[in-house]
């Protein structure tokens, strides 16, 4: 497996690996994917992932989006982590996250979270093997085609930045 910087050319896979991932009912809020326009404009510059094979297909990807735009919050973003249908299972994700995390501490960041579906348990234990922890139940925070949905919020603290007092 290798890791790539997320660009435009990965979108038509990405997008397809984002629209499995929604398909599923259990990853997001969203019900369809953007355009490329409106994603790059949502997701910071850096930290985004691809993780591809041997033969360059994508089989997964990761970025980060701000949680708001004032500055006492700019190290502080939140994880998205998508892995096609047909590389689920091999540690894909678990690669991706862990290089996410690493890419977002070399850019300052010393926060990141990530909403969760309390039925998704794939995407809890993959962020708690990551040493994330859940930090907060929110009840009834948005609705998915017309049903409200309660989502877990997760968050790690980094070890290497901003640590000092």
């Amino acid at each position: 497996m290798t890791f790539l910087p997320f660009s435009e050319t990965h979108w038509p896979a990405a997008r397809a690996i984002y629209e499995e991932g929604i398909a599923t009912g259990t990853a997001t809020f969203t019900t369809e994917a953007p355009e490329w326009d409106e994603w790059h404009r949502s997701h910071l510059r850096h930290s985004r992932l691809v993780a591809t094979d041997a033969a360059g297909l994508v089989l997964g990807w990761a970025a980060l989006s701000p949680v708001s735009g004032r500055c006492v919050y700019g190290g502080v973003a939140e994880v998205s982590v998508y892995v096609g249908a047909a590389a689920r299972g091999r540690g894909v994700g678990r690669e991706l996250l862990r290089e996410l995390i690493d890419t977002s501490e070399q850019n300052g960041m010393w926060t990141l979270q990530a909403s969760v579906f309390p039925g998704n348990e794939v995407s809890l234990r993959l962020h708690r093997a990551q040493g994330f922890r859940i930090v907060g139940h929110r009840e009834r925070i948005g609705q998915l085609r017309g049903r409200w949905q309660d989502t877990l919020l997760l968050e790690r603290r980094s070890l290497i930045v901003g640590t000092a007092v």
